[in-house]
């Protein structure tokens, strides 16, 4: 029987490991930057390109995107190949997809510090990066699937499984959540609004993390413990039940992150209801890895790459056991917008991420250089090291989110809020942030030293670029397996394209079920009379708001609850933010809830507030906003700002974007008149009168006419 004779493509899993390391040290550098500036506000250098608003985008960005992403696109190249036992399709599909997804990270890397931003959590990147994404990332599939297609290999094992759920369901998300209307080169806004854009954004935001952050990893678990541990998958059966209930479960769960809010009962009932059930597939995962070292644990103690993985999966297993915790009701009104989030997010992402990528960097580099890994000790001080670095982050993190939940919620025996000053539960956080900082950068140093680590083993060995190997034509398989393969998810290994689109079928309809009755039946939405659309000047404010990206750390939605309406006023409406591209409800209290700000305080204090906020509010870790003083605001884009939002069905009246800008002018010089007469000197044209005009705009609509408010509100 005669062998083909092909070789494997190592030079492109090379190229996207050494693009893992170095995204890997500057979005982690860039996350201890954010971390120092919650206890050091001057940490941001007096930039306002630096800022927490700004950075920590790039930072969410430059981890998920970059790091992971280029890790999955490594681990997904190297096994995709042996699985398949042929080449990827195409070398220059392959070398389009690498270096078109640098580029996209790097116009990252330069539009979020300038303010470029949809603020969109996880989905910050303006419109033409979007479109870049949706390319490459067709290249991605092209290539893949391609693969697939001209394989030597029957059945598609299991890992092959997950990425193909990856491809198809990141690109509903990422098409679905990216409808945006373009008014510029660098500025769009979302077709949805309110209610509706928040349940899209946290239906992608929740799926990104189970699609982009789980199920890639989940196959590259799957090839890489097996061959590490020198052991078969723990059990066939469960990795079938596993996958199949992970991809439809999940795809329901986003609405637990809007529990509380102006979201419809019935969408946040769904998103508990299918998160706790989410914690069933999760943990099957984490026993079919665990128990695939059955008989191997003696290795364990001796190979620092199955450290790496144990503890990979021992933080996937707690992250997704806290996931459907956190999506229960009563925990989820003392955890949202605490640290407690923060925590969990990074258990998963330091631990369940970080440690797998780890581990198959160090087995994997050394095997396409044919070479022994340059100092297992130092993999070794790396492992600790991490391990230390997660529990000096996670642990204050807990800390600091149970005090603040238990804070923002006591009152005195005489029935008044213990702590009225939502800046003394920011203030009594600040030793935790410390901690959670210098966790950080001992998880960094340990990134440095596995770097360190694979260059010497690089540098000390040439790259087999193009890998010799040799299989069975596939003819030849489907005559020998034909008789053996009768069970029905055999059948289905073998038909790529028909398991492509049943995996699509099952992710669409729990997105479906959720979204279709809130954007087609008014009753989810109902509206609020008194509910007006922004005045030329706010809308321009706004946008400023968003620029410096203030939702980072500020919400706005005021929740049902009475700590909540005794702190900041009256809980919000879903009629409320009808006019609202995008919505800004945000996910962290940083700082106080803002839906009803306006005309709490003097055009006065807020300009004071934001050029010296501990001038307002002593111990504040709110760094100053100068240049919006010395910045003009630009009133060239007023025109079809109007126009989009018109087009979105903001009632406008007809002709107003030729007019806006007198009324803006009007509104504008009153502000600084007002400021005038407080002894502040400011011209009307810059950008700080804009801000001022949103703030003192915010959560004012309702008290104008609250007899228009419907009973059902």
């Amino acid at each position: 029987m005669q062998l083909e004779k092909f070789t494997y493509d190592n030079k492109i899993v090379r190229n996207f490991g050494i693009a893992t390391l170095v995204w890997g040290i500057i979005g982690m550098t860039v996350g201890l930057l954010a971390a120092m500036q919650l206890f050091k506000p001057a940490m941001n250098m007096g930039s306002q390109y630096t800022t927490f608003g700004r950075i920590r985008p790039l930072h969410t960005n430059a981890v998920i995107f970059a790091f992971v992403g280029n890790a999955i696109f490594m681990g997904v190249y190297y096994s995709l190949q042996r699985l398949l036992k042929a080449r990827m399709f195409s070398d220059v599909l392959s070398k389009i997809h690498f270096w078109g997804w640098q580029l996209i990270i790097l116009s990252a890397v330069i539009t979020l510090p300038l303010g470029f931003t949809t603020s969109h959590e996880y989905a910050e990147l303006e419109w033409p990066i979007d479109i870049a994404i949706t390319i490459i990332w067709v290249v991605f599939g092209v290539n893949m699937f391609g693969t697939i297609f001209k394989r030597r290999e029957r059945h598609l094992y299991v890992a092959i499984w997950f990425y193909i759920a990856t491809f198809v369901t990141i690109a509903v998300l990422h098409i679905v959540n990216s409808f945006e209307l373009p008014i510029s080169f660098m500025k769009s806004y979302y077709v949805y609004a309110g209610v509706q854009d928040a349940l899209v954004q946290w239906w992608y935001g929740h799926n990104a993390v189970a699609f982009f952050l789980t199920t890639p990893y989940l196959g590259m678990m799957y090839y890489f413990l097996p061959k590490m541990a020198g052991r078969p998958v723990y059990s066939y059966k469960l990795s079938i039940l596993h996958f199949w209930s992970l991809i439809f479960i999940y795809i329901w769960a986003g609405p637990h992150h809007l529990l509380y809010t102006s979201l419809p009962g019935w969408a946040q009932s769904l998103g508990v209801a299918f998160s706790i059930m989410l914690i069933a597939p999760s943990w099957g995962g984490m026993i079919n890895g665990l128990l695939t070292l059955r008989g191997a644990w003696d290795k364990v103690r001796e190979d620092v790459t199955l450290k790496f993985m144990v503890v990979a999966l021992t933080a996937y297993g707690m992250a997704t056991f806290e996931g459907p915790l956190l999506s229960l009701k009563q925990i989820n009104g003392v955890a949202h917008f605490t640290d407690w989030i923060v925590a969990h997010v990074h258990v998963g992402a330091l631990g369940w991420n970080g440690f797998l990528t780890f581990g198959v960097l160090y087995w994997l580099i050394p095997r396409i250089y044919k070479t022994e890994l340059y100092s297992k000790k130092l993999a070794g001080f790396h492992f600790w090291i991490g391990t230390l670095g997660i529990l000096f982050y996670a642990v204050p993190m807990y800390w600091a989110g149970f005090t603040q939940g238990l804070m923002w919620k006591e009152f005195t025996p005489e029935g008044l809020l213990k702590y009225p000053n939502f800046l003394a539960t920011t203030l009594q956080i600040i030793p935790m942030h410390v901690l959670r900082s210098i966790g950080g950068a001992l998880y960094l140093i340990g990134v440095i030293a596995m770097t360190y680590n694979l260059a010497k083993t690089m540098l000390g060995a040439k790259l087999l670029a193009n890998e010799p190997a040799e299989a069975m034509p596939l003819s030849k398989v489907i005559i020998e397996t034909s008789l053996a393969d009768k069970a029905w998810h055999r059948v289905l290994e073998r038909k790529p394209m028909k398991f492509m689109v049943l995996s699509l079928i099952i992710i669409l309809i729990g997105g479906m079920v959720e979204m279709m009755p809130t954007f087609t039946i008014q009753s989810n939405v109902p509206t609020i009379a008194s509910v007006k659309p922004y005045s030329a000047l706010e809308l321009q404010g706004r946008d400023l708001y968003i620029r410096e990206g203030c939702v980072n750390c500020h919400s706005q939605t005021v929740r049902p609850f009475r700590s909540e309406t005794e702190r900041y006023g009256e809980y919000s409406k879903a009629g409320e933010f009808v006019y609202d591209h995008p919505f800004l409800w945000g996910s962290k209290r940083t700082g106080p809830d803002l839906h009803r700000i306006g005309g709490k305080y003097s055009d006065a204090w807020h300009y004071n507030h934001l050029i010296d906020p501990t001038s307002m509010s002593p111990g504040s870790i709110m760094p100053p906003y100068a240049w919006l003083i010395e910045q003009k605001l630009d009133i060239t884009t007023t025109a079809s700002k109007i126009r989009a939002m018109q087009t979105l069905g903001v009632p406008y009246p007809d002709g107003y974007d030729k007019r806006a800008n007198d009324d803006l002018k009007v509104q504008a010089e009153k502000i600084a008149l007002d400021l005038k007469q407080n002894n502040i000197k400011v011209k009307s044209d810059r950008e700080i009168v804009a801000i001022i005009a949103y703030l003192q705009r915010l959560g004012t609509d309702i008290k104008a006419n609250k007899e228009t408010i419907p009973s059902n509100q």
